[in-house]
């Protein structure tokens, strides 16, 4: 059996929803082994998030070197980073063990409307993180900040991600969750030649805490596995339509996705001898 791996760096969600929660168990559901770097621990539930406790930059560093050192990956992701220092420091490690599958969540506002992320730090992510990242995800208001633009219409994704790509991104998805002019969520991929359109019927459910988290999660552990972009963000578009479609009812504000959804639908053994 060969076992893949993943890593998220990312901030931890103490009502398991996001961060690395959901993270780690969308590897697990998705047949790889799953690795995390803390960048902050929050105090969080449904209703908001309470309080951030962001690491220092050191401790998100060695606790990355522990797993370059001995376990290695085969693909990241990055979520919540928190502020410039942050990142920086996670980019450098990332060169330093020459990994080339990295995920970039730009995490930047929580449902309840909490910043995830210090304006100085957009900055940052761009200088730093974007131009080593396989893959950016970011949510239209996210892309907006990164881009300088409004995106009201599908001609403005499609401006937004190719001025993405000038930034050093390689390939970007911008997701359409926020896009609630019409009855379908379209996400478009652009990888510097060519457009996909990732279309699913909207979802009518105020419980869609962790989406972006677990869409990029998905990506990640498929491109652990060995698939190309495009099959990769085609799961995880499975994945998480699945998890908003059967969610789990709990908490008393946005609650959380269901992350084992998309395997009952499927009745599918994960690991192959």
């Amino acid at each position: 059996m060969t076992v893949k791996k993943a890593l998220t760096i990312a901030g931890s969600d103490s009502g398991g929803g996001a961060g690395i929660q959901a993270d780690l168990k969308t590897f697990q559901e998705l047949g790889v082994f799953g690795m995390s770097a803390l960048t902050a621990v929050t105090a969080q539930n449904t209703l908001g998030v309470q309080a951030v406790y962001p690491m220092s930059a050191e401790a998100v560093e060695k606790q990355i070197e522990s797993i370059g050192e001995d376990l290695g990956t085969d693909a990241l992701k990055t979520g919540m980073l928190f502020n410039a220092e942050i990142i920086e420091a996670v980019a450098g490690k990332i060169k330093q063990f020459h990994w080339g599958k990295v995920v970039v969540d730009p995490v930047m506002i929580a449902k309840g409307g909490a910043s995830l992320l210090q304006n100085e730090a957009v900055n940052a992510l761009k200088k730093y993180l974007m131009p080593i990242s396989l893959i950016i995800t970011p949510n239209i208001p996210e892309a907006e900040v990164l881009t300088g633009m409004s995106i009201l219409t599908m001609d403005d994704k499609r401006e937004a991600a190719k001025k993405l790509l000038d930034l050093g991104v390689k390939n970007v998805v911008i997701k359409g969750g926020h896009d609630e002019q019409t009855n379908e969520a379209v996400d478009v991929l652009y990888d510097g030649q060519e457009l996909f359109y990732f279309t699913s019927n909207r979802v009518e459910t105020k419980n869609t805490h962790g989406t972006g988290c677990t869409f990029s999660a998905a990506i990640t552990a498929e491109l652990a596995k060995g698939s190309s972009i495009y099959d990769a963000v085609a799961t995880a578009k499975n994945f998480i339509q699945a998890a908003i479609e059967f969610d789990l009812g709990i908490g008393s504000g946005h609650g959380p996705t269901n992350h084992w959804a998309f395997n009952q639908k499927r009745g599918k053994k994960l690991w192959q001898e």
